[in-house]
């Protein structure tokens, strides 16, 4: 199966929140508050595309994942309670989701492969993170990813954890 990461489109938008809303029920399953509170939503998701955020991991007309990807465009990292590793520009990601029907294929892990070179054909060598204390899953990808942990960063009033990544 050949996927492509490609910018997210319009057409893209019912199955893109249709990933998140499974990927919101899992996250509650797991007992997690991530994503409990009404973020993110569909007006998100429009948002994301509108402005050039949204990225998909497709199979032809199927997603198999979501993420968001902004360039230095984070205001509440600048405010974080640790140290970054670098200084520069950064390409930073969120709502990273995978969808049901290609669960435990590794492609969370392709996805942000595929950021690193987005990071890299943008000329920035880091790429910026962060996750709930409690999402092992994601927490477990930036381990075998090489992610440095660099403090807590803090979203609608509750800490997570930061992490960096800097690109050879």
């Amino acid at each position: 199966m050949t996927l492509e990461f490609r910018q997210a489109t319009s057409a893209d938008a019912d199955q893109i929140w249709n990933i998140l809303e499974k990927a919101i029920a899992r996250r509650k399953a797991e007992g997690s508050d991530q994503w409990q509170d009404g973020y993110p939503n569909p007006a998100v998701v429009a948002n994301d595309i509108e402005h050039g955020y949204g990225f998909v991991l497709a199979a032809r007309d199927k997603i198999a994942g979501y993420i968001a990807l902004l360039i230095n465009d984070e205001p509440a990292y600048a405010e974080i309670k640790g140290t970054w590793l670098t200084d520069g520009d950064f390409v930073v990601y969120h709502r990273v989701a995978i969808s049901d029907d290609f669960l435990g294929q590794g492609l969370a892990q392709q996805m942000l492969k595929a950021v690193e070179d987005y990071a890299a054909n943008n000329g920035i060598n880091s790429v910026r993170a962060d996750t709930n204390f409690d999402n092992k899953g994601m927490l477990r990808i930036f381990d075998k990813l090489g992610y440095t942990y660099c403090g807590e960063v803090f979203f609608r009033g509750a800490a997570r954890q930061a992490f960096e990544k800097v690109l050879p």
